[in-house]
């Protein structure tokens, strides 16, 4: 028998093993996983434990990949069931699962949100191309006098354009472990860097470094890494009008009478835009659940019926009352399909 027989069968006793004895163990669902999915979560949680005879499951807010690294550690009672995402899972997360013996993954599409950016209600009305925030956020720009890639030297937005306040660039967003923050990259930084020759001349030179460059955020100070707490972000925009931050729509909506919409390409993150298409920083968001433990742990396949039930995410639902973007109807029957027969991930 060869080693890979044998690690397989081994992770075959050990799930055997955690169906049989978690019936005397952990009774609680355990969710982890996006801070941007965490208020939707959090309030499907807490009416599961109201209105059924389930414990209220614990949500854990780690950011989207802290949650998957955890979620993929294996099967069994000290790993979490659900793990929430604001993007989709990578290959990568799904080889990891696969290598730890998880290897039968269900993907829940809940709804959309928007990527803010946003300012304090007392700052400055401001509209700002992907471009502009690509020139403010990124470690390697264009050098102004057009002798290829420098270090950042913008200090002030009136640095970058002329239009914009003379006042120091200050932007408080998520760690690399968010989702938000591989949604921002992507749908902004990734975006506004190839409206320029010096960046996507690389395209065919170095793709390699025209990725980098794209990604890369500065660190002297003007993009500050405030950590998978949403919330915190607006408090700072509170007590410092002339910053901006970047966060879930949800939290914009939420906190409306403390921050608002920074305009991106001329428009505002609204429920309206985003579920229109035309605010064009917006993704999906999903939760993952894992399969082995349906069944075993107790209540599982109830909170996933909750969570994908009209009530919850459809248009009239109580968490589209939270700022969640629902489904179209042909997205929300195929989801309602692969909830309700646990149908593996597949990208």
């Amino acid at each position: 028998m060869n080693k890979k027989m044998i690690g397989a069968l081994a992770l075959a006793a050990a799930a055997t093993s955690f169906a049989t004895v978690s019936a005397e163990g952990r009774s609680q669902i355990s969710i982890v996983g996006s801070s941007t999915v965490f208020p939707f979560a959090s309030v499907v949680a807490e009416r599961f434990g109201q209105t059924t005879s389930f414990p209220t499951p614990t949500i854990e807010s780690t950011g989207s990949g802290g949650g998957l690294s955890l979620f993929c550690q294996g099967v069994g009672e000290s790993t979490p069931d659900i793990t929430n995402a604001s993007r989709r899972i990578k290959q990568s997360e799904i080889d990891l699962c696969a290598s730890n013996g998880v290897e039968d993954v269900v993907e829940v599409l809940i709804g959309y949100d928007g990527i803010a950016i946003a300012n304090s209600v007392d700052g400055a009305e401001l509209e700002l191309s992907k471009g502009q925030l690509f020139l403010a956020l990124a470690e390697t720009v264009p050098s102004p006098n057009g002798s290829g890639l420098v270090t950042n030297p913008y200090e002030t937005w009136n640095d970058i354009d002329s239009s914009l306040p003379n006042i120091a660039i200050r932007v408080f967003g998520p760690p690399p472990s968010s989702g938000t923050r591989d949604a921002f990259v992507e749908l902004v930084m990734e975006e506004g860097c190839m409206e320029f020759d010096a960046i996507a001349s690389l395209e065919d030179t170095d793709e390699d470094k025209m990725e980098e460059v794209c990604a890369t955020m500065r660190e002297d100070g003007a993009f500050v890494e405030a950590g998978e707490n949403d919330s915190l972000i607006v408090s700072r925009l509170e007590n410092d009008p002339n910053a901006l931050g970047i966060f879930g729509y949800s939290f914009l909506d939420q906190n409306s009478d403390k921050v608002k919409s920074v305009a991106v390409e001329g428009v505002q993150a609204t429920f309206d835009t985003i579920a229109d298409g035309s605010y064009s920083v917006s993704r999906p968001l999903f939760f993952y659940v894992k399969k082995a433990h349906v069944g075993v742990i107790p209540g599982i396949e109830e909170y996933l019926a909750e969570f994908t039930s009209r009530r919850s995410i459809g248009a009239n639902g109580y968490l589209i009352d939270r700022g969640l973007i629902p489904l179209s109807n042909t997205e929300f029957a195929r989801m309602k399909d692969n909830a309700e027969n646990l149908r593996d991930v597949s990208l």
